[in-house]
């Protein structure tokens, strides 16, 4: 849960902290589904709570969105003041109640199979475009290029070691391509 002041969507450092952790999270899972789900105390009117928990719940998926999770596996949900944490009057500003709720589910059960280098290339070019779409990293776009060209053993390496250090889940960790050893993940 990631809380916030009164009245207000920015996040907080600890904010910002527990989102970094949902965040590796959903890179440990290699593909799932994350909901925000933005809540409000009972001060203000319905309408206007209900537009400030998707406020407070489109913050949070922007700010995972530049953690490395990607867009399209985020939904966001406001629930205004229709579901508090703490039961109060109308009107009382519970600290507790101003949060969104971060769920990650629904993990991909098995890794992908690849029946030869090319298919496995294209798979991990398109999980760094996945996750890097607006980072520019000239040593990645070589290898996919070495990849497209069919350089196999010059591109799937360094795809794969970029992905890894940037803490995204390979498409099929340990995967085994004629010409390369096997090395475990």
């Amino acid at each position: 849960m990631v809380f916030f002041d009164w009245d207000r969507s920015n996040l907080s450092a600890q904010a910002e902290s527990t989102i970094s952790q949902a965040a590796n999270a959903f890179k440990t899972t290699g593909s799932a589904r994350v909901t925000a789900t933005g809540h409000t105390d009972t001060t203000g009117s319905p309408d206007y709570n209900m537009g400030l928990s998707l406020r407070r719940a489109n913050t949070v998926k922007d700010s995972l969105v530049r953690n490395g999770v990607p867009a399209s596996a985020i939904s966001v949900i406001g629930k205004g003041e229709t579901q508090l944490l703490v039961q109060t009057g109308d009107g009382v500003r519970e600290p507790q109640n101003r949060r969104v709720e971060i769920v990650i589910a629904g993990a991909t059960a098995a890794p992908a199979v690849f029946s030869d280098p090319k298919s496995y290339c294209k798979a991990l070019s398109d999980k760094w475009r996945e996750y890097r779409t607006s980072q520019v990293d000239t040593v990645t776009a070589a290898a996919m290029a070495k990849c497209d060209a069919g350089d196999y053993n010059a591109g799937i390496p360094v795809l794969e070691e970029n992905l890894i250090g940037a803490k995204i889940p390979l498409p099929a960790p340990g995967y085994r391509w004629p010409g390369r050893p096997y090395t475990p993940a």
